[in-house]
């Protein structure tokens, strides 16, 4: 089996320490290497046995893309529908956290022109400023000469 098909170990450890230590009166449980390595092949199988259903159900439906309700269904058809309204519960609180990341992401897109005209404002000033003491030694017409912008 290549590396690509293996499940991460480091979550796999994280994920069944979390779960197990919710189950236990203890707290701690240690798993052993064997045993997490049990886990991860049972996690990869049961993902590839869900991907092939879902995708076996989407051909049925003569499309080419696999959707969320294609894994529900698969969900349902190899006897797990206990976990459709996780999996719904689950998918709902990441979308919802997703829209809020794109909100605060598309509001700092739009801060940063502002950001970039009162920087570029800000320097601007500072060029003016030091040519306009150096242009007042000519007279005032000099102000009145085409600027780098109007070119």
């Amino acid at each position: 089996m290549s590396e690509a098909e293996e499940l991460p170990r480091s979550i796999v450890r994280r994920v069944v320490k979390y779960k197990l230590s919710r189950c236990s009166e203890d707290g701690e449980i240690s798993v052993s290497k064997d045993g997490l390595l049990a886990f991860s092949e049972s996690g990869r199988i049961f993902i590839h046995y869900l991907s092939a259903t879902a995708n076996d159900i989407c051909k049925e439906s003569k499309r080419q893309i696999i959707n969320v309700e294609n894994v529900f269904k698969a969900l349902e058809e190899t006897e797990f529908p206990e976990f459709v309204c996780p999996l719904k519960a689950s998918l709902e609180e990441f979308r919802k956290k997703n829209a809020r990341k794109k909100v605060v992401v598309s509001k700092g897109k739009e801060d940063e022109p502002k950001k970039k005209r009162k920087l570029e404002g800000e320097s601007s000033d500072k060029g003016e400023g030091s040519e306009k003491g150096e242009d007042n030694d000519k007279g005032e017409d000099s102000d009145k000469g085409v600027s780098g912008d109007d070119q």
